[in-house]
């Protein structure tokens, strides 16, 4: 970690434009946040714009407001409910990505094929989240689903395990279970097989927009 943090430090020193950042992990502690308000606060300095992703969690976390509010307007966040994995891009000339399941490990990117293809990802992500100004759209096509309970059918329709899905909508395993039980009851599901086939029924297996 502590080589993984000089990296970050050295081209956030060299940044000089605009810093892509996608953040999976759902709500951020205080102590996390705290700790890159430094980098953050280094790059409003010297006018770079930033654009954050998270997932639609981190909303409810208020060390991420309390965070932004130091940050004025240089720092703009918009939500989905499901990111990719964590990704850094300073300037489309370098990049950090996880080379590990634990992040202890990272891939330091500089070819341009690679940075161009990175930053197309993220800017298809990004067109599709909702700032964090706005509220998050109720879109389920089943009336009683909330928007992150449509969201857990979808991936449950791809076969994703509990704690899986978990780890992508960044919740515990524990509350997403307890949508999934929520789901069952308000579809009429008594089995895991009934609630797949009643998932594909309702329209439930196609992501919320």
């Amino acid at each position: 970690m502590p080589r993984i943090n000089l990296a970050i430090d050295e081209a956030t020193a060299a940044c000089a434009a605009e810093l892509r950042a996608m953040q999976p992990s759902g709500i951020r502690s205080e102590r996390e946040l705290s700790g890159a308000l430094p980098r953050a606060l280094d790059l409003q300095e010297r006018g770079v714009r930033t654009r954050s992703l998270y997932t639609h969690v981190a909303r409810h976390g208020q060390g991420l407001q309390t965070y932004l509010e130091q940050l004025e307007e240089s720092v703009e966040v918009r939500t989905l409910d499901e990111v990719g994995e964590r990704l850094l891009i300073f300037d489309r000339a370098v990049a950090f990505i996880p080379a590990s399941p634990d992040r202890s490990v990272a891939l330091e990117l500089r070819h341009p094929a690679l940075i161009d293809y990175l930053v197309g990802v993220f800017d298809r992500f990004w067109h599709r989240a909702v700032p964090l100004t706005e509220h998050v759209p109720s879109t389920s096509v089943v009336e009683g689903v909330s928007h992150r309970e449509h969201a857990i059918a979808a991936l449950l329709a791809e076969g994703y395990t509990d704690a899986v899905i978990a780890e992508r909508l960044g919740i515990n395993v524990r509350t997403c279970r307890h949508h999934i039980g929520r789901l069952s009851e308000t579809l009429g599901c008594t089995t895991r097989t009934q609630l797949g086939v009643r998932i594909a029924q309702t329209g439930l297996h196609v992501p919320p927009a």
